[in-house]
């Protein structure tokens, strides 16, 4: 079953309309800007952060303009930050094909990125709602805040859970947090629902963040070569629990590969299969599923109707069972 499938189809009408408003947003009369953004929305991806908008919205009390405004603020900062993202990383792909950097030049992508941010900016000042400009504002220092720290801890080599999940929260978390923060805001819900909401962002981008990175660690088309993460010197979940719980002198002779930055294909296939071998892709896993049962339990607790909470229930199993 696809469970993003069957939430797209609930919203069908409203994701139609949300297109509307996102291409609204970054029309263009420089034919540059306009061949640049048509080829990245030429793919339109999973579109996660809007339908979290607009499903809270409509689980609080109903869909307004402001909604598809708040909805395009998050989809547009998303893409920014993943184009800068594939800057930084030197990526060549992006959802299965060449990223914006790749076809253009990484001056352009840059530049492209900024045009998307301050649209993103532009479109959350048409929610006129101040507490919503403020929330994309940090959400703004977050995504750079969070890609600053991964950075650090690539090159300075820090193996420490909670320093990756600090930047879970910050690059990751603080998106979906917010997008469905931004739903409950425009949908109606008072401030108690909202604090609710808030959690269950952080959880929705944590889990989406774990199962991202155990990709990584094996063979399955998901737009990217395995072990991409460790070639750029991203050490993650799986392989920070096998490194802690191996055997010391093994540790020890993983470590060695990752200092000296030894990322051979060889070497690589060592890392990977260590943290398999010592249930590093396991305990992520577990991780995930501690998640996600506080998911369920926040959901349970609210009063919607049964078809919403089942919703967001197959929103949680999506972000579990999801293939790419």
């Amino acid at each position: 079953m696809d469970q993003s499938q069957l939430i797209k189809d609930f919203l069908r009408e409203e994701l139609l309309l949300f297109d509307e408003y996102l291409l609204d947003s970054v029309k263009s009369d420089n034919p540059h800007i306009t061949e640049m953004v048509n080829y990245l929305f030429r793919s339109k991806g999973k579109r996660l952060r809007p339908i979290l908008v607009l499903l809270t919205a409509k689980a609080c009390g109903g869909i307004i303009p402001e909604t598809y405004h708040g909805a395009v603020t998050v989809e547009l900062l998303h893409s920014a930050t993943l184009i800068h993202d594939d800057v930084i990383d030197k990526s060549e792909l992006r959802r299965g094909r060449r990223s914006v950097n790749a076809v253009y030049d990484n001056t352009q992508a840059v530049l492209i990125g900024d045009y998307l941010l301050s649209t993103a900016l532009m479109e959350s000042v048409k929610t006129s709602d101040l507490n919503i400009v403020r929330i994309i504002s940090e959400l703004g220092q977050n995504l750079s805040e969070g890609e600053l720290n991964q950075f650090s801890l690539a090159s300075d080599i820090i193996i420490d859970e909670k320093a990756y999940f600090d930047v879970i929260d910050k690059k990751t978390a603080s998106l979906m947090r917010a997008s469905i923060v931004i739903g409950a805001i425009t949908g109606g819900a008072d401030s108690k629902m909202i604090s609710k909401f808030m959690r269950l962002g952080s959880i929705l981008g944590i889990c989406f963040q774990i199962r991202d990175d155990i990709f990584d660690y094996f063979s399955n088309n998901v737009g990217k070569p395995t072990g991409n993460d460790i070639r750029e010197g991203k050490i993650t979940l799986p392989l920070i629990y096998a490194l802690r719980n191996a055997p010391h002198e093994l540790s020890q002779v993983m470590m060695q590969i990752i200092e000296a930055r030894d990322y051979s294909e060889e070497n690589i296939a060592i890392l990977l299969d260590f943290a398999k071998e010592y249930h590093g892709v396991k305990y992520a896993y577990s991780k995930m599923n501690e998640y996600l049962a506080e998911a369920e339990t926040i959901i349970s607790d609210f009063r919607f109707n049964d078809e919403i909470k089942t919703l967001m229930n197959l929103f949680l199993s999506y972000l579990k069972e999801r293939k790419y």
